[in-house]
């Protein structure tokens, strides 16, 4: 079985205008989908919730340091799953079921490199 990487991309505002009532059902449509991705066959090999973009702190080329994000966008990463599938068709299978409740948010799907080869 091959790894790829499933990114969430959201627009974080949802994030920090979500009442503490709503934050649960969150929490139960990843477990959810989790649980999904071994009844479609799949395996879980990791998978993390980020901090907001705000948070963040770039080093661009030449070591230079700044807060924030590499760019400002509407959408960020706000986090990613690492699954194991038979193929690219069994991978996008899985994502469309990866929550992502933000209005507008989507996930995108990559194949995680093997480091003995180069994919480029």
């Amino acid at each position: 079985m091959a790894k790829y990487a499933i990114l969430i991309y959201e627009d974080p505002a949802f994030y920090e205008n979500i009442s503490p009532e709503a934050w649960p059902a969150v929490v139960d449509a990843h477990s959810k989908f989790v649980e999904q991705v071994f009844a479609l066959g799949g395996s879980l090999a990791g998978g993390e919730a980020l901090a907001p973009p705000t948070t963040a702190t770039t080093i661009k080329g030449g070591g230079t340091v700044t807060d924030g994000p590499f760019v400002e966008t509407k959408e960020a990463l706000n986090g990613i799953y690492v699954i194991e599938a038979r193929d690219l068709d069994h991978a996008v299978e899985i994502a469309k079921l990866c929550p992502a409740p933000a209005p507008g948010g989507g996930v995108e799907v990559r194949p995680v490199v093997d480091p003995t080869t180069n994919p480029f």
